[in-house]
Parts: structure tokens; C-alpha cells; sequence
């Protein structure tokens, strides 16, 4: 069953894509059957900068576990980060 769940984040940053880098301006977040991934469902995460084109994009699609842990490392790294400044 497809699940049509998307959250979506402006954020501020930058990608590399076929064309090279480019600025980030959202976060596509999702939760569904992956394209390519060898899953029943995964979470999605489009980076993308829709001003600039398709070409503007980086895609991934992690099992539930490794969002779960790539969450988790995200907020370690940025307690230890802040902790430092």
C-alpha cells in the first residue's frame, strides 16, 4: 500500500548533481515504496532547488533503520558541534 507521506523543509545549503553543485533551498522527505532501493518501503529524502531544474536534485532512499540512525548521528554531531563553539 503506498502511503503518500511527504514533509517538506525549506533549508539553506548546498548538493553536487550531474551539473555540479548547487544551492539547496528544500527538503522533500518521504515515507513510501522506493524506486530503486531493495525495499517494501523507505524513507526518501529529495534535496533539491526547484528554481534551477531537475538537474538541481540529490535523491536517497534509506531503509527505516538507517534514517533512524542517520538521525541519531545528526544530532550527535551537532551537540558535540555546538558544544565546541
Amino acid at each position: 500500500m503506498c502511503t503518500m507521506i511527504v514533509e517538506k523543509a525549506e533549508i539553506a545549503g548546498s548538493g553536487k548533481g550531474p551539473q555540479g553543485w548547487f544551492a539547496l533551498r528544500q527538503a522533500n522527505v518521504s515515507y513510501d515504496h522506493p524506486f530503486h532501493a531493495p525495499l517494501e518501503h523507505a524513507v526518501g529524502i529529495d534535496f533539491v532547488n526547484e528554481s534551477e531544474g531537475l538537474s538541481a536534485r540529490v535523491a536517497v532512499e534509506l531503509s527505516p533503520e538507517s534514517a533512524r540512525d542517520l538521525v541519531s548521528a545528526i544530532e550527535t554531531a551537532l551537540a558535540r558541534g555546538e558544544n565546541q563553539v
